[in-house]
């Protein structure tokens, strides 16, 4: 069984574990437990508090925890052999440990198809939303990622010539060229993406046909270069890939409801 998931409130790093104590020899009252036993755990510990917490009738399993290279921010669980393991991202390496502790309930009620409470969602994504861990992921995606694609020239089209016409009718031609490339497959799922951190176009090579109206190719391309001219919206826990401007922008393109509805009927 596997499991994966692809992020500062007042009560992030808790408080007292105690009320007090009275000390016998001044008779000040001393608190117990200053620091939250949560900053003293390794992640391993922590995975296997959270265990008892998910289940808490059920004997704790030796856990086994790492931090992996990964390409993208993810991390993942399995149970095999009565054993759990977690593989998380290095970028989480050093995180917080309530952002960890977060983690942890994440993947370990997703394990046992168990609901995840939304604080530890929202913890979560605060901490990867953040401008400094945006940027992290950015690089990392950069230096040990790449884009797998079969160029711009296909066999009935070329992408660069279908940018820069769009390019020419639709932005002035103001917008700078990213990399572009057919995909490898012929996606009906994903026709398009832009990906920020290759900046790079990726279209489905299903439009790489002489049966594809071009039409639709161009909606699809116009769609992907809206995303070039208006970045994804970060606030807190909040992802917002097609703000109102864009969507607006968007509505501008000539034949907007018949490009849309040729794509719905994809052979």
């Amino acid at each position: 069984m596997v499991d994966e998931i692809n992020s500062p409130d007042g009560g992030l790093f808790g408080g007292l574990s105690g009320d007090g104590a009275a000390d016998p020899v001044n008779g000040f009252l001393q608190p117990v437990g200053l620091a939250s036993a949560l900053f003293f755990e390794s992640p391993k510990e922590i995975f296997a508090r959270v265990h008892r917490e998910v289940r808490p009738r059920t004997a704790i399993p030796a856990i086994d925890v790492s931090y992996k290279r990964f390409v993208d921010p993810n991390s993942r669980v399995r149970l095999e052999g009565g054993r759990i393991t977690v593989a998380i991202t290095d970028l989480l390496e050093g995180a917080p440990a309530p952002v960890t502790e977060a983690l942890a309930h994440i993947l370990l009620s997703k394990l046992y198809r168990k609901p995840v409470a939304r604080h530890h969602q929202h913890r979560y994504r605060l901490y990867l939303n953040r401008r400094d861990m945006r940027r992290r992921i950015d690089l990392t995606r950069q230096e040990r990622g790449r884009k797998a694609h079969k160029g711009s020239a296909g066999v009935t089209h070329d992408l660069v010539a279908v940018f820069e016409d769009l390019n020419t009718r639709h932005f002035g031609g103001m917008m700078a060229r990213p990399e572009l490339g057919w995909s490898h497959i012929r996606s009906r799922t994903r026709l398009g993406h832009f990906d920020p951190s290759h900046n790079m176009i990726m279209i489905s090579r299903i439009f790489d046909d002489p049966r594809a109206p071009r039409l639709a190719l161009e909606y699809v391309m116009f769609h992907e270069m809206l995303h070039l001219r208006y970045p994804v919206d970060h606030s807190g826990t909040r992802r917002c890939v097609h703000t109102p401007e864009f969507k607006a922008h968007e509505k501008q393109f000539p034949d907007f409801k018949d490009a849309k509805a040729l794509l719905r009927k994809l052979w």
